[in-house]
């Protein structure tokens, strides 16, 4: 059986970093309260001319050379964004250029928060099918671009980043000690498109508008549908939660994913959290933290990992793969 296999993770967040301090002067909060309420210190902030291409191409150019493979061995470039350079072209199309990728296709997925793993569905998909053997997936935002700066509720929960995983097909036995993606499954239900919008779009607007979000709602439904998402995903494998290695979730805020890990049965320890050094940065957010964890050596080659995410939409879903 054709397995998605990780060959290798790459990250990029920008110079800039504003504390929770700097926040205090631009809209009415405290460090203090920040980090009760959600654990993050600081986030990243794009520079002035800096476009998302541009931060999904140091995290892609970071993922190739790790790997070592050379970069038109990449049939196919998935980015999950929901902050693209433009209207058209896809955003992908020029990483893919950029990063000299010269065959193959490459298109964007918007799915805001769950945009990388709905990118990973669609990613094990093309392998599973034999419809593509290395697959470059990233997760690239610059979602400073679309805060509202007054807007306590909404602008100390997010920052800009971008990190990427490149996958090769290669062969497995089938079961579930096989390396690789393992399940990944995706869901969506527009009756809440309002609780995490914009104010603006293209045809609406001409324009892309600032977030908004019904934090309260949000928050209540992240920590039923995500883990709900795992149990499903662990339930079509036939595993139970004590075979969960490692949870690495969407990193919305502190609070959502020690509810997740809760629900899960899985000790604090178990729960991957970047959130704190970079804040929420949506569809960049799981695979920085694969990056950081694998990185410093706590994901380790053999460990099944959990990756949840909820996003607008809403969107949720779930990828469980062996590292």
């Amino acid at each position: 059986m054709r397995r998605a296999v990780v060959l290798s993770t790459g990250a990029y967040l920008p110079e800039r970093i504003m504390t929770n301090e700097e926040m205090e002067s631009i809209v009415e909060t405290k460090h203090d309260w920040i980090v009760e309420r959600t654990g993050i210190h600081q986030r990243h902030i794009a520079a002035d001319g800096q476009v998302t291409s541009d931060l999904g191409v140091h995290a892609g150019m970071e993922a190739i050379a790790r790997a070592g493979v050379p970069a038109d061995s990449i049939d196919l470039v998935i980015l999950a964004t929901t902050t693209p350079d433009d209207t058209m072209p896809s955003t992908a199309t020029k990483i893919q250029h950029r990063l000299g990728i010269t065959k193959g296709a490459a298109f964007d997925v918007n799915a805001a928060c769950s945009g990388f793993v709905y990118a990973m569905t669609v990613a094990n998909s093309f392998i599973v099918s034999g419809a593509a053997k290395r697959v470059l997936v990233i997760g690239a935002e610059t979602y400073s671009r679309i805060l509202d700066w007054s807007d306590r509720g909404t602008c100390i929960l997010f920052g800009d980043g971008a990190a990427a995983v490149l996958l090769d097909a290669q062969e497995g036995k089938g079961g579930n000690d096989d390396r690789g993606v393992l399940h990944s499954a995706i869901h969506s239900d527009g009756q809440y498109t309002q609780l995490l919008a914009t104010n603006g779009g293209v045809s609406s607007t001409m324009t892309s508008g600032k977030m908004f979000m019904v934090g309260k709602e949000i928050f209540r439904h992240a920590v039923t549908k995500m883990p709900a998402a795992v149990e499903e995903g662990l339930n079509a494998l036939q595993l139970s939660l004590s075979a969960i290695d490692w949870v690495v979730p969407h990193q919305a805020n502190k609070r959502i994913l020690h509810g997740v890990g809760q629900k899960l049965q899985v000790s604090d320890d178990k729960v991957v959290v970047t959130v704190t050094k970079h804040a929420n940065t949506s569809a960049a957010s799981i695979p920085l933290a694969l990056h950081a964890a694998s990185g410093d050596g706590r994901i380790q080659k053999g460990h099944l990992i959990v990756c949840p995410a909820l996003g607008a939409g809403l969107t949720w879903g779930c990828t469980i793969l062996r590292w």
